[in-house]
């Protein structure tokens, strides 16, 4: 199964994440099968490849709960259905 989440990356205390798809069974900083985005929660900023996420999701991948409330946040799930 596919999950879209958080790797983490940057420097103790400074983190920032990037939304990637994976597998499920994969480490939480592994190699990703692709990076969706960028997640920066210090500053509260967010890049997302909306096109390669809407593709992802109509797939079938499985956002983690931290992911779906950030692409809840940028109203992702309302482009999927229209």
């Amino acid at each position: 199964m596919i999950k879209l989440r958080l790797k983490r990356f940057g420097k103790k205390r400074e983190v920032s994440y990037r939304i990637v798809a994976t597998n499920s069974t994969s480490r939480r900083d592994g190699l990703p099968l692709e990076e969706l985005g960028f997640y920066n929660p210090r500053t509260n900023e967010t890049r997302l490849d909306v096109p390669a996420i809407v593709r992802r999701l109509q797939q079938g991948a499985q956002p983690t709960e931290t992911v779906r409330s950030i692409l809840r946040k940028a109203q992702i799930f309302e482009q999927l259905k229209a």
